[in-house]
């Protein structure tokens, strides 16, 4: 195994442990400070399963996503990375990482990680050899843009 593989387990097991965004899902704000939604994902496949809840401050142009779920090391490191991801990112330069991690998870392991937009995200590159992981993998990703086009929604219904 190379070095660049061994730390990018090092980085799914890292993840997998501290789960970022782990967090107590309590729906809405009730004062409607922030925009909202929320999508249940399940992976036929292996049973792993997530709920993503996302906050959206248009104002602000900041992202918050919190997550609970069960599933495997690779589905819950995924939603750990990401969560930490949309607390740095605005929604347009999240709409650029989402999309280079879906041609990622796709390239069927023929597609190279660019660190540089994936950050942590890249660790994921070996996964997409594996087709039965690809979908652990971008489970709680399809379970965020769900939740975020709902959560545009309500702005454009303000």
């Amino acid at each position: 195994m190379s070095d660049l593989q061994q730390l990018y387990q090092a980085v799914i097991l890292d993840h997998a442990k501290r789960r970022c965004g782990n967090l107590p899902l309590t729906g809405a704000p009730e004062d409607g400070s922030v925009l909202f939604g929320s999508s249940h994902q399940v992976n036929p496949t292996c049973g792993d399963e997530i709920t993503v809840e996302v906050l959206y401050d248009p104002a602000a142009g900041s992202l918050h996503m919190r997550w609970d779920g069960a599933g495997c090391s690779i589905s819950m490191a995924s939603a750990s990375v990401l969560a930490e991801m949309a607390e740095e990112l605005s929604p347009d330069a999240f709409a650029e990482v989402e999309a280079g991690f879906h041609e990622l998870m796709h390239s069927r392991g023929r597609g190279h990680a660019d660190e540089e937009l994936l950050g942590d995200a890249a660790a994921f590159e070996g996964v997409s050899k594996f087709p039965a992981r690809i979908k652990c993998a971008l489970l709680a990703w399809m379970a965020f843009k769900d939740a975020f086009v709902q959560a545009q929604a309500a702005a454009d219904n303000r």
